[in-house]
């Protein structure tokens, strides 16, 4: 015979249970339990990788940082900065953006940026539960049809 006890509900519990951790106690949802936090640096990639994804984006950031950012892609073992031309600021429920973009020739820039901002936002709330406040857009460069890539071809291949 196991030796039982009335809890306050008026349940019966055994002694095992009393002392076992994995027994249900009051404090709601266990999803509630705790917090959860975001860092800048993972809104970023996932801004990045959104307006990277808009039709008429050509690159991100600026010239300087798209130049730093060849360099170092072709260090072996380096990878592709996805969050270049990104920077957020997170905070506990709402995140703020802005981004730094390089559109290509002939595209209508305000449209692409509408785009751009839409892609982000979706993304981000999605992926974060975050609230985007605001997506700041910055066009540095227009990609001319004539122009070179900003990096060289390789010798290797």
């Amino acid at each position: 015979m196991t030796d039982m006890t009335e809890n306050r509900g008026g349940e019966s519990e055994t002694p095992a249970a009393r002392r076992s951790p994995l027994v249900k106690r009051s404090g709601g949802d266990p999803g509630s339990r705790g917090r959860t936090t975001i860092a800048d640096g993972v809104v970023e990639k996932i801004a990045g990788l959104a307006a990277r994804d808009v039709d008429g984006v050509h690159a991100m950031g600026s010239g300087i940082s798209r130049t730093f950012g060849a360099v170092r892609d072709r260090v072996p073992g380096g990878a592709k900065s996805v969050t270049r031309g990104v920077k957020a600021e997170v905070g506990e429920v709402q995140a703020a953006l802005d981004l730094e973009i390089v559109v290509v020739y002939g595209v209508s820039i305000a449209d692409v940026a509408r785009d751009v901002r839409e892609n982000v936002i979706t993304a981000v709330e999605r992926m974060t539960g975050l609230e985007v406040v605001e997506v700041n857009i910055a066009v540095s460069d227009v990609k001319l049809p004539d122009e070179e890539e900003e990096e060289p071809e390789r010798r290797i291949q």
